[in-house]
């Protein structure tokens, strides 16, 4: 089995962020660094991550949790800072966020060891839908909101045509409420779309992710998936649920 691939069975990351924990020369097999993703493990091998010995495939766990601002979407840091996976506790196993929400931003966040979920779920091939509230500076008109459902440029690179509509029920001259569903993944994408039509982000929430919500689940509070919202997630990915 490849490197990358047996750490994401083995729950230490997404399929991209073991590869990403490989290239960093974090990764010890039999006793040598292996910075190459694409390295065979066999049977028998000792892997070791920062120094922990990674073994077999471990039991699954699915975490949803209602993200504070304030806190980073990281496993390591090196600046001590807030991390989400403090508010869940200490675990036996070792989860990881399914992609990142900015330190700034609030709202639904899964977290998991389940490495080919996550991966999939993360990749755009999929189209997982999420659903951002945003409030932006100003009112923004016609022109502008056009723009954003037509997909502006970021980056350089012309965005997916989103769906946009305005949630103030009364119109502010400083401010837009904004529920703005992305298909894409791209990095501080709904502040970058935003910006580029005039309206920088004020506050971020992420309501949705791949249709599961907080419901009543307080800020900064998490709770288990239950089975039927995991084989809902691997329905939605192509993956036999159980």
């Amino acid at each position: 089995m490849r490197l990358a691939k047996y750490l994401a069975h083995a729950g230490v990351a997404s399929r991209r962020g073991a590869e990403k924990i490989i290239a960093e020369g974090r990764v010890i097999v039999n006793d040598k660094l292996v910075t190459i993703p694409q390295t065979d493990v066999a049977v028998g091998d000792m892997v070791k991550v920062d120094g922990r010995v990674v073994k077999g495939e471990e039991k699954k766990e699915y975490y949803l949790l209602n993200k504070p601002a304030g806190y980073i979407s990281t496993v390591v840091d090196t600046h001590n800072r807030p991390k989400v996976t403090d508010l869940i506790g200490d675990q036996k196993t070792r989860i990881f966020p399914v992609g990142r929400l900015d330190a700034d931003t609030s709202g639904i966040l899964l977290l998991t060891n389940d490495g080919l979920l996550a991966h999939r779920l993360t990749h755009p091939s999929y189209m997982i839908k999420k659903v951002y509230h945003a409030t932006v500076k100003g009112k923004i008109g016609i022109k502008a909101l056009n723009s954003l459902k037509s997909g502006p440029l970021v980056d350089g690179k012309k965005t997916v045509p989103v769906a946009v509509k305005i949630m103030n029920e009364k119109q502010y001259s400083d401010r837009t409420k904004l529920e703005i569903v992305l298909t894409e993944g791209r990095k501080r994408q709904v502040k970058k779309m935003c910006s580029a039509v005039g309206h920088p982000v004020i506050n971020l929430h992420r309501y949705s992710f791949a249709g599961l919500t907080a419901g009543d689940l307080p800020i900064g509070s998490h709770r288990y998936l239950t089975d039927w919202e995991v084989d809902l997630l691997y329905r939605l990915v192509g993956l036999k649920p159980g």
